[in-house]
C-alpha cells in the first residue's frame, strides 16, 4: 500500500489526510475493479492524493461538504485516464492478458484490507474488460458498490439519462457472457484441490473427469516464464493434455490454497517464490472446471509475500 506522509504541522492538512485514509479502501475497490492491477490502482491512489492535497492551497477540505463523493470522482476520474495507458502497454502484451490478482490469507484468517472491500472474481474482470471504459465505470459503482444513477451521473460528469444507457448495456452485455450463480465456497474449496491434485499427478484420465467438455484454459506470463502458451487452449482433450505435460512450471513446486478476489483459489511457489496464481471458474453446477486462469506473469505477483512470510496466515500445502 502507498504510504502517506505529512510533513509539518498544519492541522488542516492533517485532518484532510486522515479523511483520505479513512476512504483508501472504498478508493482502492472502486479503482481496482476497473483497472484490474493493484499497480495501476496504487498509482491512481497516489495521483488522487495529490490532487486531494493541491486542492484549495493545502487546505482540501475546505468548501467540500461530502468529501467522499469528492474524493471518490477524483479517483474515479483519474482512474479512466489511466486506462488510455493501460489500452497501450496492452497492445504490446506478450500472450493472453489477465487481471492482477489480490491474494490474502487462507480462509480464516485475517486478509488483506483490499479483500474487505466489494470483491469481484477473476473470471467478472476478465469479462468487464470487454466493456468500454465508461460501461465499465457505471458497472462497478452501481452493480459491485450501490451507487445510485444520480450519484454515478455526478462522478462521472454525465446525464442520469446517459448513465442508465450505459448500465443497461453493460448489465446486458455482463450477463450474456457471465451467468448469475455463485458456487459454494465449500465446493470451490473442494473443487480446487480436487484439480490440483489431478494436475500434480498428470494423470490424463483423472483430468478428464474433472475438466468440462468447453473448458478454456489462459496462462498470463506476460512472455517471462519459459514454455508458457502464447494463446487460450479450448477444450478438454488440448487443456488435459496441457496440465499432464507439466511444462515450464517450478523446479520445486509449494502449493497454498489462498482467497483470490474473495474466491478460494491456490497460489504456486518455487521455494518460497510466488510462481502463479491458479484460480477455477466452475460449471453452474459446480462439479466441473469450465475456466483456468493462471497468472504466472512476475510483475503482477511482485506484490505478494514468500511462502514463509507471517502474513499470509496458517496455510495449507
Amino acid at each position: 500500500m502507498t504510504e502517506i506522509s505529512v510533513t509539518g504541522t498544519d492541522t488542516p492538512l492533517d485532518a484532510a489526510t486522515g479523511v483520505f485514509v479513512d476512504h483508501r479502501e472504498l478508493m482502492f475497490g472502486v479503482v481496482y475493479n476497473m483497472l484490474g492491477s493493484v499497480a495501476d490502482t496504487e498509482d491512481v491512489l497516489q495521483e488522487t492524493w495529490l490532487s486531494w492535497t493541491a486542492r484549495g492551497g493545502g487546505a482540501p477540505l475546505a468548501g467540500v461538504d461530502n468529501p467522499r463523493a469528492y474524493l471518490v470522482r477524483v479517483a474515479v476520474n483519474h482512474a479512466l485516464r489511466r486506462r488510455a495507458v493501460i489500452s497501450r502497454r496492452r497492445e504490446t502484451y506478450v500472450g493472453p492478458w489477465l487481471p492482477e490478482p489480490l491474494v490474502g490469507a487462507d480462509t480464516g484468517t485475517a486478509e488483506d484490507p483490499a479483500l474487505r472491500s466489494e470483491s469481484v472474481s477473476l473470471a467478472m474482470l476478465v469479462v468487464l474488460e470487454s466493456l468500454t471504459p465508461l460501461e465499465r465505470a457505471v458497472f462497478v459503482l452501481g452493480e459491485v458498490f450501490g451507487y445510485p444513477h444520480a450519484e454515478i451521473a455526478e462522478i462521472i460528469d454525465r446525464s442520469p439519462a446517459a448513465v442508465r444507457q450505459l448500465a443497461h448495456r453493460a448489465r446486458e452485455h455482463v450477463h450474456a457472457r457471465r451467468p448469475r450463480y455463485e458456487a459454494h465456497p465449500r465446493v470451490r474449496r473442494e473443487a480446487t484441490e480436487r484439480f490440483v491434485r489431478a494436475a500434480l499427478g498428470g494423470d490424463i484420465a483423472e483430468l478428464m473427469e474433472v475438466l468440462a467438455p468447453d473448458v478454456t484454459a489462459w496462462t498470463d506470463a506476460g512472455g517471462k516464464r519459459r514454455r508458457a502458451s502464447l494463446r487460450p487452449v479450448h477444450g478438454r482433450d488440448k487443456v488435459a493434455r496441457l496440465l499432464s505435460a507439466g511444462r515450464g512450471g517450478p523446479d520445486h513446486p509449494v502449493w497454498r490454497y489462498r482467497r483470490v478476489n474473495g474466491d478460494d483459489a491456490a497460489v504456486l511457489f518455487d521455494g518460497d517464490a510466488p510462481f502463479a496464481v491458479l484460480v477455477l471458474d466452475l460449471t453452474p453446477e459446480g462439479d466441473r472446471v469450465r475456466g483456468i486462469y493462471v497468472v504466472a506473469n512476475p510483475d503482477k505477483l511482485a506484490h505478494l509475500p514468500a511462502a514463509r512470510d507471517d502474513r499470509w496466515g496458517a496455510g495449507q500445502e
